[in-house]
C-alpha cells in the first residue's frame, strides 16, 4: 500500500512537473510527501493498538478528562485543596506523611505548571553522514550519540519520582496530583509497562517506513535523484539511503511530547534489557521538548535494574533521573490498603461444587443481555497474533486459567485482554508451588494489567487466593517475613513458605499479595465503576 500511493503521487508529480532536474526533484518530493503520510498513519495506527489515545487536542489527550465545568462557581484547585477534599467525604483518612508530600512537592509542581510556556522543538540535526557516494558503496552511518546527551531548558520544572514500598500510597497520590491538573492541559496517566509497548510498536513502525535494504539493487540513478531532490526540497527529501538505518528515537520522542504536555508513569521499573537500552534517550528528548514527568516506584533510582545485563549502559539515565526529578521517599510504615473496608465476594475457594456454581450464577447475572450473548472463539489481535477467547460478550470474558497462563504470554497479552474487557473471570486457580513459577510470573503480570486498567474479576482457585503462591518445601526467607509485616499479613495467611526468592520476585510478590487483597474490596468495585469498567454489577458483587 505504501509503495502504491508513492508510485502514484510520483506519476502525479511528473505529469504536472515536465522534465528535466526540476521534474525529478518534484517527484522526489512527492514520494517524500507520500511516504511522510503514511509513515504518520502507520504510528498512530500501531500506537492505537497498543491502547493509547492520540490527542487532537489538548483536551483529549488526557483519556480521563471529564466534561469542560459549567459556569458554576469554580472548585478549589491544586493538589492540597482536592487532597482535603477528599478528607472531608471520608474517601481519605488524615496522615501526617502524605500531607507533606501534597503541601511540599505536589503542590509546588502545580503552582509551576500554571505559568510553565513549553515549545516542541524542531528535531537536532543529525551528525554529518558522508556523501552519498560512500554511502552508496556500503560506508556505515554515523550511530546516535551515547555521550553527553541534549540541554534541558531551565524552564522546564522539574519532574517527580515518588518511591516507597508496596502500599505507602504513592500511586494514590500521584493520581491525586493528576486529577487536579485542569482539564485543559495535555496529560496522560499510564502504567510504566503500557508506556513503553506503545513506545517501542511506534519505533518499530517508524524502522519498517524509512528502512530501505542494503546492497547495490537500488540503482546509481535513484540515489542521485535523492541527492537532487534534497537540495532542492530540503529535509523533507532528506531519506536513508541504502542500508542505513534512522534513529527512530528522536522523531517518537517528539511525536510523544507533541501529544503530552504531562506524564504520570505508575509503577517506573526497569527489567528489560530492550527498554533499558534505550530508556535514558527517549526521556531525554522528551524532556528537551518540555514534557514534565511525574512517576511511582518501588525503588530508588541507584536501585533501578540491579543485576542487569549491561547494566554500565543503564547508569546514564539514573543519572539523568538523579539530576531532573525531585527524589521522594514515600514509605512511612503504612499499607493503606490494608485498611479495614468493605469486602465483596470475587474470589471462591477451593474448587468444590457449590463455589463453581456460584461462579457460573455470577457470569449468567454479569451476561444476562439478550442482545449481547456469549460467543465462543473470539479472536483478539495482539502485534500480529491471533489470542482466542474461549467465551465471552463484548464487555465480559471467561477463560480457565490455564488458558490465559499455561503457555508464554506478555504483559502486552494480558493489557490488551484488559482494554477489549471490564470483566474477567477466572477459573480454576491452581496453587503454585515452587516448580510453577513460571505460571506464578504470568499471574502477576495478570494482576498488574487488571489493577492497572481497573478491570472487575472473579476467580476460583484451589485454595484461598492469597495462598495460591505458597510452597510445601521449606525455605530460609527473613526478607519475605519483613514484607509480610508490612502488608500486616502473617505467614499463615499466605500458606507458608512463598514460591519466590529474588529482590525483584518478592517486590513483585508482595505488590500482587497487596493488589489481590484491595481488588477484593468494595472502594475497588467503586472504582471500576467511575472507570466505566461495567456499567451494571450482577446483585451479589
Amino acid at each position: 500500500m505504501l509503495r502504491v500511493s508513492a508510485r502514484a503521487a510520483a506519476r502525479s508529480a511528473v505529469r504536472s512537473s515536465g522534465s528535466g532536474s526540476a521534474a525529478v526533484a518534484s517527484v522526489a518530493a512527492a514520494r517524500q510527501r507520500a511516504l511522510h503520510s503514511q509513515a504518520s498513519s502507520a504510528s498512530c495506527g500501531l500506537a492505537r493498538q497498543a491502547g493509547v489515545r492520540f490527542a487532537s487536542s489538548a483536551a483529549s489527550a488526557s483519556p480521563a478528562a471529564a466534561p469542560a465545568s459549567s459556569s458554576k462557581a469554580a472548585a478549589p484547585v491544586g493538589p492540597v485543596a482536592l487532597f482535603n477534599k477528599r478528607i472531608q467525604k471520608g474517601q481519605l483518612v488524615e496522615d501526617e506523611h502524605q500531607r507533606k508530600i501534597v503541601t511540599g512537592p505536589l503542590e509546588k509542581m502545580y503552582r509551576e505548571l500554571e505559568g510553565y510556556k513549553r515549545e516542541v522543538k524542531e528535531l537536532p540535526k543529525e551528525p554529518a553522514q558522508g556523501g552519498w557516494i560512500s554511502r552508496l558503496f556500503g560506508a556505515k552511518p554515523v550511530p546516535p550519540a551515547d555521550g553527553p546527551g541534549l540541554t534541558i531548558p531551565e524552564n522546564v520544572p522539574k519532574g517527580l519520582y515518588l518511591f516507597g514500598d508496596v502500599g505507602c500510597g504513592k500511586s494514590m497520590l500521584m493520581d491525586l496530583f493528576y486529577e487536579s491538573l485542569p482539564q485543559s492541559m495535555a496529560k496522560r496517566r499510564i502504567h510504566f509497562h503500557q508506556f513503553m509497548i506503545d513506545a517501542h510498536k511506534r519505533m518499530h513502525a517508524f524502522k519498517l517506513l524509512t528502512h530501505k535494504p542494503s546492497g547495490m539493487v537500488m540503482s546509481a540513478a535513484t540515489a542521485a535523484t535523492a541527492v537532487v531532490a534534497k537540495k532542492v526540497a530540503g529535509e523533507a527529501a532528506a531519506a536513508p539511503l541504502l542500508g542505513e538505518e534512522v534513529d527512530p528515537i528522536p522523531t517518537v520522542a517528539r511525536e510523544l511530547a507533541q501529544e503530552y504536555e504531562v506524564l504520570c508513569f505508575d509503577e517506573f521499573q526497569v527489567t528489560d534489557i530492550a527498554d533499558a537500552m534505550i530508556l535514558r534517550r527517549l526521556l531525554e528528548h522528551m524532556l528537551w521538548h518540555g514534557v514534565v514527568f511525574v512517576m511511582t516506584s518501588n525503588r530508588h533510582p541507584t536501585d533501578l535494574y540491579k543485576n542487569g545485563i549491561q547494566r554500565s549502559s543503564f547508569l546514564p539515565c539514573i543519572s539523568l533521573l538523579q539530576s531532573q526529578f525531585a527524589i521522594v521517599d514515600l514509605d512511612s510504615g503504612v499499607d493503606y490498603r490494608k485498611r479495614p473496608r468493605a469486602l465483596s465476594k470475587v474470589y471462591f475457594s477451593p474448587l468444590d461444587d457449590a463455589n463453581l456454581q456460584e461462579m457460573d450464577k455470577l457470569w449468567d447475572a454479569t451476561t444476562s443481555d439478550p442482545h449481547d450473548p456469549p460467543i465462543e472463539g473470539r479472536q483478539l489481535d495482539i502485534w500480529g497474533r491471533k489470542l482466542e477467547v474461549p467465551l465471552s460478550t463484548r464487555r465480559a470474558a471467561r477463560f480457565d486459567f490455564m488458558q490465559l497462563c499455561g503457555s508464554p504470554k506478555s504483559a502486552a497479552d494480558y493489557i490488551e485482554v484488559c482494554r477489549a474487557f471490564g470483566t474477567l473471570f477466572i477459573d480454576r486457580i491452581p496453587r503454585m508451588g515452587i516448580h510453577q513459577r513460571d505460571l506464578a510470573r504470568r499471574f502477576i503480570t495478570l494482576i498488574d494489567a487488571c489493577y492497572e486498567s481497573k478491570t472487575k474479576v472473579f476467580m476460583s482457585s484451589e485454595v484461598p487466593i492469597l495462598q495460591t503462591f505458597s510452597s510445601d518445601e521449606p525455605a530460609s526467607i527473613d526478607q519475605m517475613r519483613g514484607l509480610m509485616d508490612d502488608l500486616g499479613l502473617t505467614m499463615d495467611d499466605i500458606g507458608g513458605s512463598p514460591i519466590f526468592t529474588g529482590d525483584e520476585e518478592l517486590f513483585a510478590f508482595a505488590r500482587v499479595i497487596s493488589r489481590l487483597t484491595e481488588m477484593s474490596t468494595s472502594f475497588y468495585a467503586s472504582q471500576v465503576a467511575r472507570a466505566g469498567g461495567d456499567a451494571e454489577a450482577p446483585p451479589e458483587y
